[in-house]
């Protein structure tokens, strides 16, 4: 486990061996206000990376940088060795980036069904073979496509968001809080969710802010502080050591394991 301040202790996988580089991004909304100050992550193919840290650490700009939807001012983004820097959303959904936003990340006035084919747009053809491996992630949804989004509760929201992302067979998925809300068995469940499309090949970025489980499921985490890599390590190792137990996770992600 590393610092800001000290030779990283962790091997990340090389650089020829990477399906997502993020390199020394500083990146903001607003002219002249940046929210990352020189941010690096690194993904390996089929790996799980979560990204924990306190409210205002610029874990969601993080995401959406990688995205294109937060301008860029310094650094690189690779895809695949490809960059990919303020690479326009549309382009990276075709090149098999999906996103779920934490919020307004379904259409509430459009069925499951219209939801997940929504997802299709730039594959139309390929509706019915998505949708046969999204039933099969999440069941819940195979006898409902017919019911409205908008009557769904939060968690149902979210299985139908990340279905949707998943239906262009994406090989990146990254994931914005996809607890935040939740009550703890919707938690357990959307973790559970989590590794499932892991575990079908999808490599995975999540932002979370429930800590402890987000490490718990993690190959590798990532803590933000103040726009800034504060730690990195395996999630293991972040959970047990001291300084981030001490700084972070005191106050992140509370479960009731303890």
């Amino acid at each position: 486990m590393t610092n800001s301040n000290a030779a990283p202790a962790v091997v990340e996988p090389p650089a020829t061996n990477l399906v997502v580089e993020v390199r020394d991004v500083v990146a903001g909304y607003l002219p002249g206000i940046n929210i990352l100050h020189g941010t690096s992550l690194t993904a390996a193919p089929g790996e799980l990376i979560g990204i924990i840290g306190p409210n205002g650490a610029g874990k969601s700009t993080l995401l959406k940088a990688i995205f294109g939807l937060v301008k860029v001012r310094e650094g690189q983004i690779r895809l695949n060795g490809e960059e990919i820097t303020n690479l326009k959303a549309n382009k990276l959904v075709a090149k098999g980036v999906g996103f779920v936003p934490q919020t307004n990340n379904v259409f509430p006035s459009l069925t499951i069904q219209e939801n997940l084919e929504m997802g299709m747009y730039l594959k139309p053809k390929g509706v019915k073979e998505r949708l046969e491996f999204v039933r099969e992630i999440f069941p819940e949804l195979a006898d409902r496509l017919g019911q409205r989004a908008g009557s769904l509760s939060g968690g149902e929201r979210q299985m139908v968001a990340m279905s949707r992302a998943l239906m262009m067979g994406p090989h990146v998925m990254l994931l914005d809080e996809p607890s935040a809300g939740l009550s703890p068995v919707r938690q357990d469940e959307a973790f559970l969710r989590v590794k499932e499309i892991n575990r079908a090949g999808v490599t995975t970025i999540m932002v979370e802010q429930n800590a402890r489980r987000c490490l718990q499921i993690c190959d590798r985490g990532y803590v933000l502080d103040q726009g800034r890599d504060a730690y990195t390590g395996t999630g293991r190792e972040l959970l047990n050591d001291p300084k981030v137990i001490g700084l972070y996770l005191g106050t992140l992600g509370q479960d009731d394991d303890e």
